[in-house]
């Protein structure tokens, strides 16, 4: 069977997305294409997630950050960014997806936005609710460890 020619070929676009949780939560990749996959189905439909094609070709994650590379159909951009806000969990973890750029290739997406995880995190204590507690310290967000999990925190909040 021959190849298609170039211009009758499916065109694609390249998401770079980056995935912020809790620091103790361990999300895989097979788990975050099945959310990406449920999240298009339920938003777009049988027919519009499979002529959008969401796939994802990269993935990394650790320490409650991590990011991916999503490719879609060109053309179907803006339903794979309405899906990609959809997906709130992922395995019964919480997640924060955020889409930080577009691009044509695989190569200039990995360039211009991968590589920029979250700052290295640190472990230490504070005052949160009138006791100490552990955090884990990541910029200016503070994750505090309280009995029933973590609570997100600004500097303004721990004293």
């Amino acid at each position: 069977m021959k190849h298609l020619p170039k211009h009758l070929r499916p065109r694609w676009r390249y998401l770079a997305v980056g995935i912020e949780t809790w620091p103790d939560a361990e999300i895989g990749r097979r788990a975050f294409q099945r959310a990406l996959w449920y999240g298009a189905g339920n938003l777009l439909g049988d027919a519009g997630s499979a002529d959008a094609g969401l796939k994802l070709l990269s993935f990394s994650f650790s320490g409650g950050a991590g990011e991916a590379v999503v490719r879609v159909r060109r053309g179907h951009v803006e339903e794979a960014r309405a899906t990609i806000g959809c997906v709130s969990a992922v395995d019964g973890e919480p997640v924060g997806i955020r889409v930080r750029g577009i691009s044509g290739t695989v190569r200039a997406c990995e360039e211009r936005y991968m590589g920029r995880a979250a700052a290295s995190s640190t472990q230490r204590d504070v005052a949160f609710e009138d006791a100490d507690r552990s955090a884990v310290v990541r910029g200016d967000a503070y994750d505090v460890r309280t009995e029933s999990g973590y609570v997100g925190a600004a500097a303004f909040d721990i004293e």
